[in-house]
């Protein structure tokens, strides 16, 4: 039997708030994952907090990384939670609910096949496209594009996985959206064929 399945797997010390988890994913034990979604095959390990973002398909986030448009009031004259996590601390007042639908509109959206090592952080408003890889303990502040490798703080792109060529071909290949047999008949090619290679066979 598989370790996953179409059910997403989540630990028992992980918590899901307001959020929705593809097949095949799976949340590592102490991650939070809130008003996000998770692509099929994605998974985050241990103690990931991803708030507010849209993950494609087969993202890997490694443990510790922060995913988070979580901002305080920078333009207030006090940053802290009780002028807008109001009712926590005054009978009678409420939220400030104008600035959480601000904060929710700050969201990260991460694209299919990427890689977020351990530690980093990606702040709100960020995208980073499809087949990016970003560095142990990165903050990424700007948006990454496709099939860069992003690291440092700030992070800066260090280079290009493939040619424009290949990265264009490979985003329209798409194979992330393959059915979950076809992946598993390509399962050879996807260890033993350069990008290159897997393309001239796939019709990419």
């Amino acid at each position: 039997m598989t370790k996953l399945s179409e059910a997403p797997l989540v630990h028992a010390t992980a918590k899901i708030v307001d959020s929705t988890l593809g097949r095949y994913t799976e949340v590592g034990a102490g991650c939070t994952l809130s008003h996000s979604t998770m692509g099929d095959y994605s998974y985050c390990v241990d103690n990931t907090q991803i708030a507010y973002a849209t993950i494609g398909k087969f993202a890997n986030i490694a443990s510790h990384v922060r995913i988070y448009a979580s901002m305080h009031p920078m333009d207030r004259a006090s940053l802290h939670h009780f002028s807008y996590r109001s009712s926590w601390y005054f009978d009678g007042e409420s939220d400030d609910q104008a600035f959480f639908d601000w904060r929710a509109g700050q969201g990260i959206t991460i694209g299919h096949d990427t890689w977020i090592g351990h530690g980093a952080v990606v702040m709100p408003g960020v995208t980073i496209g499809n087949g990016a890889s970003i560095g142990a303990n990165a903050v990424v502040t700007k948006d990454v594009a496709d099939f860069a490798i992003a690291v440092g703080v700030p992070a800066r792109t260090i280079r290009q996985r493939f040619s424009d060529d290949v990265a264009s071909r490979l985003d329209a290949l798409a194979w992330w959206d393959w059915e979950h047999d076809k992946l598993h008949s390509a399962l050879k090619d996807f260890r033993a064929l350069s990008a290159e290679e897997f393309l001239e066979r796939h019709g990419g």
